[in-house]
């Protein structure tokens, strides 16, 4: 086995330029070349024989050689039709890597996890572009495909809202939405020095834990709408934005809200998941717009 690792940066110019590749920007492609950094990603996601691993845009396969070492079995989705053959160079030694050429955001999860995988732990790892990591991210739990972990590095400021608490300034919608479906947590913090080519912000790795029991909701559909109605507006009190956001009558609202037990001036900002739950089951489905 080629005993260069392909975090080296060298080895890294040099398997790009032998195969005159070019990075994209527009697949916001940036490459780790920091061995540290690729075994404590997969210490923090606790990568062990007992796991398969679901791996979305593996780029050359520095990271994906490392979960193969620990792994039962990676399977790698990569869009990038020019990659393919430098992964089928860089990844040649290992037997329990699958490359699946595809875009992650159109394939059939649950048909793609039935074929490739076994009803065993399995984990999701991946370095996110940038300009797509909330679609990909809403993409994976809304599907509610068995996953026991999805643990993903993305910029530092996305993972600080996803992981934020009531009552501070980067709690929104997209915190009650993964907050919903998973128990997140940062687990480690990733300078931009740390990729090919450098990156003009630093990065996170966060881990979301998948609930086993999610918070009772009447209405699904309603929950969010109500939930990115009420941050539509930070600025505003919980009564103005569900009001504005949902095109209802203030007086309408204002009964909800009591209700719930929620002061109609309160903001959105200091409501937790159970508060917002309360409030969206009491809208009926033909008032939501």
């Amino acid at each position: 086995m080629n005993e260069k690792r392909l975090y080296s940066p060298s080895y890294i110019k040099e398997i790009i330029d032998s195969y005159g590749f070019r990075f994209s920007k527009s697949l916001g492609q940036n490459f780790l070349i920091d061995g540290n950094i690729v075994r404590k990603i997969c210490d923090e996601g606790q990568i062990t024989k007992d796991d398969d691993v679901l791996e979305i845009g593996p780029g050359i396969g520095t990271l994906t050689e490392e979960l193969a070492l620990r792994a039962n079995k990676v399977v790698a989705v990569e869009i990038d039709k020019t990659l393919l053959p430098i992964l089928g160079e860089t990844l040649a030694n290992y037997d329990n890597i699958e490359i699946v050429h595809g875009d992650i955001l159109k394939l059939d999860l649950k048909e793609l996890f039935r074929e490739k995988f076994e009803k065993k732990s399995i984990k999701v790892v991946a370095n996110l572009p940038y300009y797509i990591t909330t679609p990909i991210i809403s993409r994976l739990l809304e599907e509610e495909i068995e996953v026991d972990s999805i643990l993903v590095m993305v910029q530092k400021e996305v993972a600080e809202r996803m992981g934020a608490s009531p009552g501070s300034k980067d709690y929104g919608s997209l915190s009650v939405f993964v907050q919903y479906y998973t128990e997140p947590e940062i687990v480690l913090a990733v300078p931009k020095n740390v990729f090919m080519p450098r990156p003009n912000v630093d990065s996170a790795v966060i881990c979301l834990k998948t609930r086993k029991e999610k918070i009772a909701l009447k209405d699904k559909d309603i929950f969010f709408k109500v939930v990115k109605a009420a941050f539509s507006k930070r600025r505003k009190t919980i009564l103005n934005s569900l009001s504005q956001g949902l095109n209802m009558e203030k007086e309408e609202i204002r009964n909800i809200l009591e209700k719930a037990g929620i002061r109609p001036t309160e903001r959105a900002e200091n409501l937790n998941i159970e508060e917002f739950s309360k409030i969206s089951s009491l809208f009926p489905p033909f008032n939501i717009y």
